[in-house]
């Protein structure tokens, strides 16, 4: 652990400098062309070949231990979102109407340390270390669009982890908790078709509005009465659109919503109740209604074992006192995509810091983090990424 302890201090300048580089021009999913440069061209300073797996954007990087063994991954998301950064800092972005809300900035340097720290001691590695910067993960695309090339599939590991950074937890602190961290995230497309007309005579018309708003309130009822108050789920509608004129009953209502759990139980009860609600609500205001029910990723539950794994290998750096356990989220994560191919663990890091107005949540225009966690996390990664070596050569 000395080790690992002063290749911290050894490359924290220079992986902050990396993170700021980033931050100061963020790139749209699956448009991130600099930043996968960026990146390929650190890694190749770091003597790590740059496996090809087709693609326009991201990057696999793969760490050749001393002799041969498993291979462990590490991974990090690199887009960034459509908002224009209203925090005044020097390295603010330079880009326009994009910025990097969400972090996946201090996720990019968090694994590029761990390369950083893990290429310093190859000769003492007995496998092989693997790290994936995956593009597109605020559309949902990156981690199927990885794997569909060959990633987990042509390209072997056997075991991955994967960090987030968490503005409302302490910089510095991990977290860590067994079973359900991120949910399960499904998307609902609902178009609602009545009988258009005057907002004057409206009855005749078949108001497609009136029973879309029916809708609404009704979906909001399948949580409360068919859901185990003690399970998490939600169903939230955020479009609603129709209508032409203040004085036009329109003939089509379109309206989309996010539907999140984490039991693979719960999430059939929601999509079959959501359906039997549209219908019968539907069948009442005598209305035709259609629902597209998407299943787009499952829920990042850690297991027992790789939970244990975790909280020693952060234990080493951290310390008892700079672990906590964190009460789970109902975002969701495309990483639960890789676990669906290889095991996997999943953990946050705290950025938070109150004293530098460092404390605004996720996809906020004013968002940042400190960065003395960057290394912390670093070196956490690293050790888990050995114990994990060791985890699998004992099974």
């Amino acid at each position: 652990m000395l080790n690992l302890h002063h290749l911290k201090e050894l490359y924290e300048n220079e992986v902050i400098e990396f993170r700021r580089d980033l931050h100061m021009y963020p790139e749209l999913s699956l448009k991130e062309y600099r930043t996968t440069e960026r990146i390929k061209e650190k890694l190749t300073s770091l003597g790590i070949e740059i496996i090809d797996l087709g693609m326009e954007t991201g990057v696999v990087g793969l760490l050749k231990g001393k002799e041969e063994g498993p291979t462990i991954a590490l991974r990090a998301d690199i887009d960034a979102l459509p908002i224009q950064e209203l925090r005044d800092v020097e390295y603010k972005s330079r880009n326009d109407g994009v910025m990097h809300a969400c972090g996946h900035d201090f996720h990019a340097a968090i694994v590029m340390g761990a390369a950083m720290i893990l290429s310093n001691m190859r000769d003492r590695i007995g496998g092989n270390i693997m790290f994936v910067f995956q593009p597109a993960e605020e559309t949902n695309e990156g981690a199927r669009l990885m794997v569909e090339n060959g990633l987990f599939t042509d390209i072997k590991a056997d075991l991955i982890f994967g960090v987030h950074n968490n503005p409302e937890i302490p910089w510095g602190k991990i977290a860590i908790k067994k079973g359900g961290l991120m949910a399960a995230v499904d998307t609902i497309k609902i178009r609602v078709r009545g009988k258009g007309g005057h907002g004057a005579i409206p009855n005749a018309t078949r108001d497609p509005i009136v029973a879309a708003a029916a809708m609404v309130m009704d979906l909001q009822t399948i949580v409360s009465r068919n859901i185990s108050p003690f399970e998490p789920a939600v169903i939230s509608i955020g479009t609603f659109n129709s209508g032409t004129a203040n004085n036009i009953i329109s003939e089509v209502v379109e309206m989309t919503g996010t539907v999140r759990s984490f039991s693979e139980e719960t999430r059939e009860i929601l999509s079959k109740r959501i359906k039997e609600v549209l219908e019968h609500t539907a069948k009442a205001y005598n209305v035709d209604v259609e629902l597209d029910y998407i299943n787009e990723l499952p829920a990042i539950i850690n297991s027992q074992e790789l939970t244990e794994l975790a909280y020693k290998a952060a234990k080493e750096i951290v310390g008892e006192e700079g672990i906590i356990e964190p009460i789970p989220s109902m975002g969701g994560e495309d990483f639960a995509v890789f676990t669906e191919k290889i095991p996997g663990f999943y953990f946050w890091v705290g950025v938070g810091n109150k004293e530098k107005d460092m404390e605004y949540v996720w996809h906020n225009p004013r968002f940042d983090g400190d960065e003395r966690a960057i290394m912390i996390a670093a070196t956490v990664m690293s050790n888990m990424a050995l114990k994990g070596m060791d985890y699998i050569k004992g099974k």
